[in-house]
């Protein structure tokens, strides 16, 4: 399948924004970390120590569950003194159930209660971006076709207001990070070329970026195994979404083909994708100074880091590999 992007709405330049600092350089690596049990510093930042992490991404919230804890002030200063340290970049991922195409009026609400939860936790412990699945278009339009321009109505809807709301809590507030789904179902966004609609939904605004999940992509039929395929691929998403909106990366390999709808993340250079297109990741000017999060599988390798700690260390091999754009 193509990765051409197809003519999309101009959307505006996003406001200027200084790219994390990081002692790694030009892209840091990282892995998500749990927070469980003596919170994200002393749990999370123990973990990203052990496993050789250079950037971090946590759960402020159960995300499978519509629950949204209160935070810890003492264990979020801790954590986002330890960061700001450690030049550590920290993310957010928000709840898997959010999805405002959904045609349940309440599934709608519970969605943004979760997502303005997790920008304002995201908040409080410094953290750069909080990464949104773009969702899908539940349901049926009377007719019996597609809800798809009901849902990115509700989109705007929805999200607009959290977006102004975003805006209230000053320079350091987190972007919202757009994150382009498998293209499982009904999805509003998985494509590349997807990006451009949702983006002008929300009115290209200047704090909303773009997460990029490898994984996501190739299953969406993006062929970054192909010669040439993850330059297309990220020439496609800076043409739909506009220089640097590009915010971060989940660098994750996948067990399934190309083009094959599943989201099944495989550990980097054990699945189809392959490890040498993720060097080529580091070498597309897109990707200057955008950290990269691994989400791979750690339990078969006996949940104690191990996998995360390998599949780093192998993006730092490929990043010292990578030749870098002058």
């Amino acid at each position: 399948m193509s990765t051409a992007a197809t003519a999309a709405p101009v959307i505006p330049a996003p406001a200027a924004a200084p790219r994390p600092p990081s002692p790694a350089g030009r892209n840091p690596v990282g892995a998500h970390v749990p927070v469980a049990a003596r919170g994200p510093a002393g749990t999370g930042l123990a973990y990203a120590r052990r496993v050789g992490a250079e950037t971090v991404q946590v759960f402020v919230a159960n995300p499978r569950g519509w629950a949204t804890p209160a935070g810890n002030p003492a264990q979020d200063e801790e954590f986002r003194a330890a960061c700001a340290e450690e030049a550590i970049p920290a993310y957010v991922h928000a709840p898997y159930l959010i999805n405002f195409g959904s045609d349940n009026p309440a599934t709608r609400e519970r969605s943004a209660a979760s997502l303005r939860h997790s920008l304002l936790r995201g908040h409080a412990i410094g953290a750069l971006g909080v990464v949104l699945h773009t969702g899908s278009a539940v349901g049926a339009a009377p007719d019996g076709g597609s809800r798809r321009a009901e849902a990115m109505a509700q989109v705007r809807a929805d999200v607009r207001p959290l977006l102004e709301e975003l805006e209230a809590l000053g320079d350091d507030a987190p972007w919202l990070l757009l994150e382009p789904t498998a293209g499982q179902g009904r999805s509003l966004c998985s494509r590349m070329e997807d990006l451009a609609e949702y983006l002008d939904a929300l009115d290209g605004h200047p704090r909303v970026g773009v997460c990029l999940d490898t994984c996501h992509a190739f299953a969406a039929g993006h062929d970054l195994a192909a010669p040439g395929g993850v330059r297309g691929t990220l020439d496609a998403l800076v043409a739909a979404a506009g220089p640097d909106r590009l915010r971060l990366i989940h660098a994750n390999d996948s067990e399934d083909a190309v083009g094959a709808r599943k989201d099944r993340h495989a550990n980097i250079g054990d699945g189809l994708i392959g490890a040498e297109p993720f060097r080529e990741l580091f070498e597309h000017p897109a990707t200057a100074g955008v950290p990269l999060i691994v989400e791979t599988p750690d339990r078969k390798h006996g949940g104690d880091g191990t996998g995360h700690a390998r599949d780093i260390t192998a993006l730092k091999g490929l990043r010292a590999r990578a030749a870098l754009p002058a």
